[in-house]
């Protein structure tokens, strides 16, 4: 019986993905490439049964889903792929209009948080699909995630760039949870062979990749617009791993959503193999 998995199509994901198919037995694994949005609807409805997945979705639907142990995409500070880029310092945005990455819901939700609990602004939101220097002529700041946002720093053009991994951790001291593995709990139970053996795959991979940044970085295809020097920078600010501290700041993520209303209430955070999971 195939697994199904979502592959998101940000450089964040390669050196997972990489050292997957790689140096595991894959062939029990279908893939299914997308941004986070994107596979975001193909988890919710059950055409994949397991994705790295904005963590805003497990908070809006925990009863769907489990958490894969020790995996996760997130910041310990700064993560140089979910930028605020303005063309005013960060306090004179009180009132403005932002727009915002169609890619996600999980850091449209946290520029919220940064703007409304911990600045006190009172803002408004329109998502665009506008390019970077074409959103600016429309708005006073666009957000951006993933590799928009990577080149779009690359690129410069003179805005003010701020890094939310980092504005939350200033005012947390917490890592910030970007995505989950969330597998649905429908797979959990009827494909418990595959899941299991997904769960030991993938955290052997995430070791592998861990150890292996630069010899990805030569054979990734994002060679073609980035350094791989930079690259491996990049991979290196990220934290793959899902520690108490780790889920102690996804729960205050989910307090802080469920006090703007973008929650009815903060889940609980039901880990795969604990008890409670499958």
């Amino acid at each position: 019986m195939s697994l199904t998995i979502g592959h998101i199509e940000y450089s964040n994901c390669t050196p997972i993905f990489t050292a997957l198919q790689r140096s595991m037995d894959c062939s029990g694994y279908s893939f299914v490439r997308g941004v986070p949005a994107h596979l975001n609807r193909l988890l919710a409805m059950g055409e994949i049964d397991v994705c790295p997945s904005s963590s805003i979705e497990y908070g809006k639907y925990p009863d769907r889903y489990l958490v894969l142990p020790d995996l996760s995409i997130s910041a310990v500070g700064p993560v140089k792929s979910v930028l605020l880029f303005s063309r005013v310092p960060l306090e004179r945005l009180d009132g403005a209009v932002i727009g915002m990455t169609t890619e996600s819901d999980t850091s449209v939700n946290l520029l919220r948080i940064i703007l409304t609990t911990f600045q006190g602004f009172t803002n408004s939101f329109e998502r665009t699909p506008l390019p970077l220097a074409e959103a600016l002529d429309s708005y006073p700041a666009l957000l951006l995630i993933g590799d928009r946002a990577l080149k779009g720093a690359l690129t410069g053009g003179g805005y003010h760039i701020y890094d939310l991994g980092d504005l939350w951790y200033r005012a947390t001291g917490l890592p910030f949870v970007f995505a989950l593995w969330l597998l649905r709990r429908e797979a959990a139970e009827n494909k418990p062979h595959e899941v299991a053996r997904l769960a030991v795959d993938v955290a052997r991979a995430k070791r592998i990749a861990y150890d292996s940044y630069p010899e990805i970085a030569a054979q990734a295809p994002e060679r073609e617009w980035i350094d791989s020097a930079v690259l491996v920078d990049y991979w290196r600010t990220i934290s793959y791993d899902l520690t108490p501290a780790h889920l102690k700041g996804v729960r205050l993520f989910y307090n802080y959503a469920a006090s703007l209303g973008v929650l009815p209430a903060a889940p609980d955070v039901r880990l795969y193999g604990e008890s409670g999971g499958v």
